[in-house]
């Protein structure tokens, strides 16, 4: 650490001016710094200030990959557990010490406004889409103003927070939706039908994200498409938020600890025979990690042969066994894996003509998965007249981490300014990006055939129904939403 940190640290907590340990969880901090001096920037008799939050399209990453839909999902979790909690005179203390040694200005006559006026909750309404809608970009999905003259300043403050409680959750969900598409397509092409889609993309992202909040938002992000997970803190926060008892669901799987901590290879089969001992008949599915040394060895003469009567027993139970590899080319290994089990314990031709294995055995990829891969492991699979619900699949880092707001070019812009009681379009239009203009005017979005479509809040016609709806006013959530209904 850096030591000149430290003895700043020191110095103001032996002051008593503010303390650290606090601070981590103001309401007041969860902004940039820039923020706290942009209260003496506006002209002279604002009252209002209205913004929107739009994806301004596909970033190259995933514009190749990616249809241009957007699933907008997040913002109640965030309005529950941020925009729904009060200010305090402590919080208020707190981030004026810290404004003081930092070296931005602070408003705290406007916080302390807020604490009295508005008993610490933020004078704000907010509009939004209802969550799990799939819109094109360029659309408003978020409109936020004050609703008191006095805070004009709060709308552009709380951007950092309230974009970023946006931009995340909707990237892995249109992430996680556009596999979901792609995983579709194959099933539809070698099965006939999607049954079972539900299951297919498994989240194994809590250990490759930046922190426990990122596994909670951003697997809540995921399970609006998906029921399967072992990012636990992602069904906890989504029962807390989003009024869901149980989200999604796992099973009893291993991992290479459990699997060679037998004897090494001469003890493997026996680690193999210990799943089946301990969880068949009892779950309906054992994940069972088969590559910790010879993957191939291990579906021809373990699998398939010593333990060959356990495995066939299976169906009995009414439980199935998941093989899955883990190391080698992602989009040939598993093909591989199913051709041999199919070789071991045959396979049945569906009516489009594809190979499809026992109900008592499968597939599970999680290693180099993401959406280019498995479109690459679903073709190989085809052209090997193997039917898609062959194989389930798990998504670790690249599912939760590797997004970032660019992915959809997330922003949020003010469009629209109220000085003096007269409302003025507000908006930018650099010529050296064209990508970057922004709306004008208070914002709407109305349905347009089968696509939404943003317009003026003043160009709405009489017939026309507004789907931005309240949804927060100072300190109420005005609509609360459950994930059955946005799924």
């Amino acid at each position: 650490m850096d030591t000149s940190f430290v003895i700043w640290w020191v110095h103001i907590a032996t002051n008593g001016e503010f303390n650290m340990s606090n601070m981590l969880i103001n309401l007041i901090m969860s902004t940039d710094s820039y923020k706290f001096g942009h209260y003496l920037q506006y002209p002279e008799g604002t009252e209002y200030v209205s913004s929107y939050i739009e994806s301004r399209g596909l970033s190259s990453e995933v514009k190749d990959e990616w249809e241009d839909e957007v699933v907008f999902f997040g913002l109640q979790g965030y309005i529950k557990e941020f925009l729904s909690q009060r200010i305090t005179m402590d919080m208020i203390n707190e981030a004026d010490a810290y404004c003081k040694e930092h070296g931005v200005p602070f408003n705290r006559k406007g916080f302390e406004g807020i604490l009295f006026d508005f008993a610490g909750f933020w004078p704000v309404e907010i509009q939004a889409l209802p969550e799990g809608t799939v819109g094109k970009s360029h659309n408003a999905l978020v409109q936020i103003v004050n609703t008191h003259p006095k805070y004009y300043w709060v709308t552009s403050f709380l951007e950092t927070a309230l974009l970023r409680a946006v931009w995340y959750p909707t990237t892995v969900a249109t992430q996680s939706r556009e596999i979901k598409k792609v995983i579709a397509k194959y099933l539809k092409e070698t099965t006939g039908s999607t049954d079972g889609i539900d299951f297919m993309l498994h989240d194994f992202g809590a250990r490759g994200v930046s922190s426990r909040e990122s596994a909670q938002i951003g697997g809540s992000g995921h399970l609006v498409n998906f029921m399967g997970t072992d990012t636990g803190e992602a069904v906890i926060w989504l029962r807390k938020n989003y009024n869901e008892p149980m989200a999604a669901y796992s099973v009893p799987a291993s991992e290479h600890s459990t699997m060679t901590s037998w004897g090494g290879r001469e003890g493997e089969v026996k680690s193999m025979k210990n799943m089946l001992n301990q969880f068949a008949g009892k779950y309906p599915i054992i994940a069972c990690v088969s590559d910790s040394y010879d993957i191939y060895n291990a579906i021809e003469n373990l699998w398939g042969g010593e333990l060959y009567e356990d495995v066939v027993g299976l169906e009995k139970l009414g439980s199935k066994l998941v093989v899955r590899p883990d190391s080698g080319d992602p989009t040939t290994v598993p093909v591989e894996c199913i051709k041999l089990l199919m070789d071991k314990f045959g396979y049945t031709i569906n009516e489009q003509g594809y190979k499809q294995l026992p109900t008592f055995v499968g597939v599970l990829q999680g290693d180099g998965i993401n959406i280019t891969s498995i479109k690459q492991i679903l073709e190989n699979m085809k052209r090997e007249g193997l039917a898609a619900s062959n194989i389930v699949f798990g998504m670790g880092g690249a599912l939760l981490q590797k997004v970032d707001r660019d992915t959809l070019k997330f922003a949020m812009k003010a469009s629209a300014i109220c000085v003096n009681g007269e409302w003025y379009d507000v908006f930018k239009e650099p010529i050296t990006d064209k990508g970057k203009l922004s709306k004008r005017g208070r914002q709407a979005v109305i349905k347009n055939g089968d696509n939404l479509y943003t317009l003026r809040e003043d160009k709405l016609d009489i017939k026309d129904k507004n789907l931005l709806e309240k949804v927060f006013r100072d300190g109420t959530l005005l609509r609360d939403e459950n994930l059955n209904t946005i799924r």
